[in-house]
């Protein structure tokens, strides 16, 4: 695996344990608020990470819209199709191999488009090797007739040690 491909594939992990992430909401405090009017975005985004955990790249890709563009250490992917022929099943993998958590959630929406800015660590073992990364994730999403979809993510993660 290439190191953009398991750096997105550690990036995206971050909210991997999403219908965990969602009942902690319920029962313990994540730092950061998410807006009332984001609120819908911000299952959506959860959806996304659990549809990649459970190995349903379908229901992920479902919740994209076709002209993505995905972001990652300088690299692009700028449509649905061309994610799913790259790093789709790699993600997918990654994310069902380790354990994600989200220390910062903060999500604003203005009418039909909102963002929903993630932070968080990703740990365990993919490949035979260790992970343990920072993670950040902004999301942008529009609404629709079907709800929203994704339409922008920009990954980034770091090893703990490394300084800001």
């Amino acid at each position: 695996m290439s190191r953009l491909t398991l750096a997105l594939a550690v990036s995206l992990a971050v909210l991997s344990a999403a219908p965990a992430v969602a009942q902690d909401h319920a029962h313990h405090h994540v730092a950061g608020s998410v807006a009332a009017e984001a609120a819908d975005a911000a299952t959506v985004v959860d959806a996304f990470h659990a549809a990649l955990k459970a190995g349903d790249t379908a229901a992920a890709l479902a919740l994209m819209a076709p002209e993505v563009m995905i972001f990652e250490e300088g690299g692009a992917e700028r449509s649905r199709e061309e994610y799913a022929s790259h790093h789709l099943g790699s993600d997918a993998a990654f994310a069902a191999a380790s354990e994600a958590t989200v220390a910062r959630r903060s999500g604003w929406a203005d009418g039909d488009v909102a963002w929903i800015t993630s932070e968080g660590r990703t740990t365990g073992q993919f490949n035979g090797r260790a992970v343990d990364r920072l993670t950040t994730e902004t999301m942008l999403l529009k609404r629709h007739a079907e709800g929203w979809r994704i339409h922008h993510i920009h990954w980034s993660s770091r090893a703990p040690s490394q300084a800001h």
